[in-house]
């Protein structure tokens, strides 16, 4: 079922997991710290998934910089987005995202979850709504120039954007990962905050994630990710994007706790997602299917047509992996991180990649 984009449990596809990925056919991948243990194993594990797809999947990975970063534990991690904020230099941001797209595509990466077109209002990250060292502007200006840096520099590498998270978390009180949150603002509001972003650059993003916020000026009802008011009469018919839309991670708690899995599926593309992404249950994914098979024909085949139209947009992966070309690019990560942060600092904040966090931010 290409609408479907869904994590793996582990580094190697076992038999029950390539046998259920192999009868479902979903039209992508999403990885996670969990499926990488080296570079080597890590191409090994996307073309092993590329050779069970009748269909080029999606490969996907959030590789922001800072604390969302799943290849650091590999190499060298990037400089956050608040990291290069605080530096406000646009050509290190350029870097970044060349950088990043290059590591990507050496993987066999072609989508990257990323830039973040949320907002650090005016530089305070004291509430904890999982923003903090995500964000390239302390408003809109600064955030349309510095997140455009990054997101024309990956594309131009070959890997494709995703502006996350629409409308956005910027003044969310809670987190989504554990509870729906909601942004009680006035429609004129949102219009000169929120929405801004996607308006000034929805033409250059090759897809966006919707977050799961209710946003009672925009829906009374349905959180953003199932509202077909805010996906198709604002994002699609007022701010007119054409892209590939899908939602965050159906798994989070937001949904989870409120509304059932299979209703959450169906209802995300009668909202207007073409993709509904789900990070952790892969052995639900027959239901998962059955759940999207019961939607509208033309919800469905609106959704299909997406997808279809954006993967014929895919660049394929650099043919041939070497461990030599991961350090080299590696190296240079590590040189733009000492450049935005300085030496010292730099070292000091290099993280001890065998401690994982069992909740992974996205």
């Amino acid at each position: 079922m290409q609408c479907l984009l869904v994590g793996i449990p582990g580094p190697t596809l076992d038999d029950p997991t390539a046998e259920i990925l192999r009868r479902v056919q979903p039209g992508g991948y999403i990885l996670f710290t969990r499926n990488i243990e080296s570079p080597t194993q890590l191409r090994r594990l996307i073309d092993d998934l590329r050779d069970l797809s009748q269909v080029e999947p999606i490969i996907t990975i959030d590789q922001e910089g800072g604390r969302v970063s799943r290849l650091k534990v590999l190499g060298s991690e990037p400089p956050s987005a608040s990291e290069l904020r605080g530096r406000d230099d646009a050509a290190l941001v350029e870097r970044h995202g060349r950088l990043t797209g290059r590591l990507l595509r050496l993987f066999g990466f072609n989508l990257d979850l990323c830039p973040v077109l949320d907002f650090c209002l005016g530089g305070d990250e004291s509430v904890d709504n999982s923003l903090r060292g995500r964000c390239y502007g302390v408003d809109v200006p600064q955030t349309l120039r510095l997140a455009g840096a990054f997101n024309a520099a990956l594309r131009a590498e070959g890997i494709a954007s995703c502006g996350k998270h629409f409308p956005g978390y910027t003044r969310a009180l809670a987190d989504a990962h554990h509870e729906l949150p909601t942004i009680g603002f006035a429609r004129a509001e949102l219009d000169a905050l929120e929405l801004a972003p996607y308006r000034a650059l929805g033409a250059e993003l090759d897809s966006i994630m919707v977050c799961h916020a209710h946003y009672p000026a925009l829906d009374a009802e349905w959180p953003a990710s199932l509202s077909q008011r805010t996906i198709q009469d604002v994002l699609r018919g007022e701010l007119g994007y054409r892209g590939l839309v899908m939602t965050d991670d159906l798994d989070m708690g937001a949904i989870v706790h409120r509304y059932g899995f299979g209703d959450a599926i169906a209802r995300s593309l009668v909202a207007g997602n073409d993709l509904a992404m789900i990070c952790h249950q892969v052995h639900r994914l027959d239901e998962a299917r059955a759940a999207l098979e019961s939607a509208p024909r033309a919800a469905l085949d609106r959704a299909l047509a997406g997808v279809a139209a954006f993967k014929e947009r895919l660049a394929p992966p650099v043919p041939e992996f070497s461990e030599e070309a991961f350090r080299a690019v590696d190296a240079e990560i590590w040189q733009l991180r000492v450049d935005t942060l300085g030496e010292e600092r730099a070292r000091d904040r290099t993280p001890d990649v065998s401690k994982r966090s069992p909740v992974e931010i996205y």
